[in-house]
């Protein structure tokens, strides 16, 4: 238990960095700092050292055995960059939009988390791939599915340096959600 306590807390603070560093690139570096704090929460923390593997996030793991992750829930609600805190399955109207910050973020978020669990072995198209596999369960307003999607493949084309620009970020941004 101790070692897997260990481990899945290596993994979030990798995941951190990963994820402070491209904050830093785009001059969000207050959100780099606080970004997922609530995963050190007992809510968030135990459930995903039950259900650690190191190679997959703890709480889809959790999903599929469970059917539901109390860490996820406890997750979504407090944390800005995750476009499930903007939507509201129960709601027709899916106009709300996540502020172009909080969608710079879910960037760096998702590009740190394939980094974070792949290691050396992450490719700048694996982002793109990942997303294709989940785009249809992925609960968002389409503008910004449209926008994750530019994304990630100008990622796979160019790579992250030259693609996750707050510049480029935000031109992608105007072009879909606003």
């Amino acid at each position: 238990m101790l070692k897997k306590v260990i481990k899945h807390f290596l993994l979030v603070c990798r995941h951190k960095l990963e994820v402070f560093k491209l904050c830093c690139r785009l001059r969000l570096i207050w959100q780099g700092i606080i970004h997922d704090l609530s995963k050190f929460s007992p809510t968030e923390f135990w459930e995903s050292v039950k259900y650690y593997n190191g190679t997959r996030s703890p709480i889809i793991v959790c999903k599929e055995e469970n059917g539901y992750s109390k860490a996820w829930l406890h997750h979504k609600g407090r944390n800005k960059h995750h476009a499930e805190y903007w939507y509201d399955a129960n709601t027709k109207d899916q106009t709300l939009i996540m502020p172009f910050k909080y969608a710079c973020e879910m960037v760096c978020d998702q590009l740190a988390a394939g980094k974070a669990y792949m290691g050396k072995k992450w490719y700048k198209e694996y982002q793109l791939e990942y997303f294709n596999k989940r785009k249809n369960i992925f609960q968002c307003n389409e503008k910004l599915k449209n926008y994750l999607e530019e994304v990630y493949n100008e990622v796979a084309k160019k790579g992250i340096k030259e693609a996750v620009t707050k510049k480029n970020l935000k031109r992608i941004y105007d072009k879909h959600v606003n």
